[in-house]
């Protein structure tokens, strides 16, 4: 948005320069903040004919809301009326050119099964940049033009779907996209979401099922460190020293019939009388783990880790969650209740209450810690001598698929420090911009003035 410049004749020493350059500092802002919010939205259809190619597409463009309505509008109403969203958690243009096949190296590509699908559909669209509010409104517009609720579906469910081509149905599929965790390799998770893509789109060809898919992302994600791509130039590539990353470990996985239980964290560490131990490689990796004690249902699961031995004793940590339906959401919900700490026969119990979310999702966050500095999830209502801190920490305990977890409820806040700080910031340079239009405003002209045919006026005050 580019604002309208103030002109103003004012005499010298006028204090009302400021006005414009904050004008044009705003509009700089606001255009860096838009440019960073853009997702890409790619769209193919077993119908032909469904998107004419675009003449006013070139690089830079960023589709907006209006314009999107008027590519989905053809495809809603002329095309299936079985429709598919992909939403990832992350994803931006440049994952493609990162982890897509090159110069023909299909096998090297992240997005095989995406490729095809693209090679093989009669229509297809490719956006490359979407704006962000035009993305989270999409699931609500295509509900509204659908005249039906999304679904929340995954394979499993898929397959017992009945899907009829006269009848609408807004299929909802998330594909999670945990680089920020650090449990997979960008390329891994990219590669797992594309076999989720071609196995449901597998599925749909074999029942012979006419539909339309969109894949899509919440948020734009960043280029990976293990991509090689430097922006000092190829000499400045050879010179440069390796980055050692970190050390990725393998989750935590409880299983009787299939995986029931997982649980991850950076590092995990615990403290006995003001003695620290790190337990994440006795932790994560390890083939003999100890989980005796750990159970599962529908309803409630705990996850019981044993070590001996530990601080001259024998130590099981016990994550006890459990999950209700709550009718005022509709939907179930899991809570872990409690931690509990057994050692020679004491217990010492903390209050993990704020560690929740919808059943049909993990819990991550930063640090789930009893030390103050780092947020005190963990509360205890007597002293204790026992402390505990786990970084980066993800768990999942209902709705396990496979070895992955789903998309995660984070613990941070909608008002971070830096939302707050933006909110203050800006709402001190709007007072200045206020005060100023003021100021101008409150200027006032002479309206009376000298008449060289008549007798000279003498002003004693102006007001």
């Amino acid at each position: 948005m580019m604002a309208a410049p103030v002109v103003s004749q004012m005499r010298t020493g006028t204090r009302f320069v400021p006005v414009l350059w904050l004008h044009l500092s705003l509009a700089a802002v606001a255009a860096a903040m838009a440019a960073e919010q853009q997702v890409p939205l790619v769209l193919w259809s077993s119908d032909r004919d469904l998107w004419a190619p675009m003449a006013d597409r070139h690089e830079g463009h960023i589709t907006s809301d209006m314009q999107l309505s008027t590519y989905l509008d053809p495809a809603l109403e002329l095309g299936p009326r079985n429709i598919l969203l992909f939403l990832q958690d992350k994803l931006s243009i440049e994952d493609f050119t990162a982890y897509g096949g090159v110069f023909g190296n299909k096998q090297d590509s992240a997005f095989s099964n995406l490729e095809n699908a693209l090679d093989m559909a009669p229509s297809s669209l490719v956006l490359p940049a979407v704006d962000w509010y035009a993305v989270s409104t999409l699931t609500t517009y295509l509900q509204e033009k659908l005249g039906a609720s999304p679904l929340h579906v995954d394979l499993a469910t898929l397959k017992e779907l009945k899907l009829n081509a006269s009848l609408p149905a807004l299929l909802l599929i998330h594909l999670p996209y945990t680089a920020s965790s650090g449990l997979m390799a960008p390329r891994e998770v990219l590669t797992g979401n594309d076999e989720v893509i071609g196995q449901v789109l597998s599925t749909l060809k074999s029942e012979d099922v006419p539909y339309t898919a969109a894949l899509t992302a919440v948020r734009p994600s960043r280029v990976a460190r293990d991509v090689p791509v430097v922006a000092g130039g190829l000499g400045r590539q050879l010179l440069q020293t390796q980055v050692a990353s970190h050390v990725i470990h393998p989750p935590v996985s409880y299983n009787d019939t299939a995986p029931r239980i997982l649980f991850w964290a950076q590092n995990f560490s615990v403290a006995y009388k003001d003695e620290w131990k790190d337990l994440t490689s006795l932790t994560f990796g390890v083939e003999n783990l100890n989980l005796t004690g750990s159970f599962w249902n529908d309803s409630f699961a705990m996850l019981s880790l044993t070590y001996e031995p530990l601080f001259g004793a024998t130590v099981t940590f016990r994550f006890i969650l459990a999950s209700r339906f709550y009718p005022v959401s509709a939907r179930y919900w899991f809570t872990m209740e409690r931690l509990e700490i057994h050692r020679n026969g004491s217990v010492a119990h903390f209050n993990v209450s704020q560690v929740t979310g919808p059943s049909i999702y993990s819990f991550h966050c930063e640090y789930v810690s009893s030390l103050s500095k780092k947020g005190s999830l963990l509360v205890t209502n007597e002293p204790s001598l026992w402390q505990m801190t786990l970084h980066d920490f993800q768990i999942q305990a209902f709705n396990v698929t496979g070895e992955q977890f789903s998309y995660a409820s984070d613990c941070a806040g909608f008002f971070s420090p830096g939302i707050w700080m933006g909110l203050l910031t800006t709402l001190f340079m709007l007072f200045i911009f206020t005060y100023g239009l003021h100021m101008i405003l409150s200027l006032k002209t002479m309206d009376r003035f000298d008449d060289h045919k008549g007798p000279t006026i003498t002003l004693t005050q102006i007001v």
